[in-house]
């Protein structure tokens, strides 16, 4: 069991270090809408979400997570794609966890002005990395995508932050083949001792999401014996139904 790995604090919860399974699942309204995206939020909070994503793709949308965090009561992570300046408003504003993709972030120095600013305020990061943003130079070395290209793109990111003095992490690595994500997580398990967020992604539709996401899922919950990490999973269109093939997939503290 990864009962070793470094406790990491999102906002009133612990992963990590032996701590409880954290359910989380992701917000599908206009972040921007902080009437509708509260209400949501409500609703997965009523059926168990322990953990909520948003995403932020826009300035306003940054600028919302303010008002948001004040009306929900579960950690609130703001998912950034490209523009590191929506990350330090995310920040700023509010989240208590920020994920990024430092591939597609921008330089190292940008990178750098995230980690910075997440240092400041104790939040922790979650590097993300997953099957469709691979690097094309990983991809030309393992001659496509495949779960050791996936862990090391994952590993040289995490090597970056740490080299900029940041610790507080967590790892997702995301495939929509569920034996590439099974594969990636048995190696990451022997590689890397910080939790694990785990996911399938571009899963599906309602139906055939959840049916990925319970193979692939629980499948890493049984062969890894994950007991220490966030547990998401995602349909294109339907919220809170994430949240009932996430109490499926995963018995919290088992």
């Amino acid at each position: 069991m990864r009962e070793q790995t470094k406790v990491i604090q999102i906002g009133d919860r612990k992963i990590g270090g032996g701590n409880p399974v954290a359910i989380q699942s992701m917000t599908n309204t206009k972040t921007e809408d902080v009437a509708a995206t509260v209400a949501q939020i409500h609703a997965l909070e009523e059926a168990g979400c322990d953990i909520i994503r948003c995403a932020v793709p826009t300035m306003q949308a940054a600028e919302s997570l303010k008002e948001i965090h004040k009306q929900i009561h579960i950690p609130l992570v703001a998912d950034i794609h490209f523009d590191y300046r929506l990350a330090l408003a995310a920040i700023e504003n509010g989240a208590d966890k920020i994920r990024i993709n430092p591939g597609n972030i921008g330089d190292e120095e940008r990178v750098r002005a995230v980690v910075n600013a997440a240092k400041e305020r104790g939040i922790p990061i979650r590097v993300g990395v997953n099957s469709g943003s691979l690097e094309k130079d990983i991809i030309a070395e393992y001659g496509h995508v495949t779960a050791e290209g996936l862990v090391k793109s994952a590993l040289q990111k995490v090597a970056m932050i740490e080299n900029m003095g940041y610790d507080n992490l967590v790892i997702s690595i995301k495939s929509s083949d569920v034996l590439m994500s099974i594969k990636a997580h048995e190696l990451m398990d022997k590689q890397s001792r910080y939790p694990l967020h785990v996911g399938i992604t571009e899963s599906g539709t309602v139906h055939s999401g959840n049916i990925k996401s319970a193979i692939g899922i629980g499948t890493i919950l049984y062969e890894i014996r994950y007991v220490c990490l966030s547990l998401v999973i995602r349909s294109k269109r339907y919220a809170r139904q994430n949240l009932f093939c996430g109490h499926l997939g995963c018995v919290k503290g088992a």
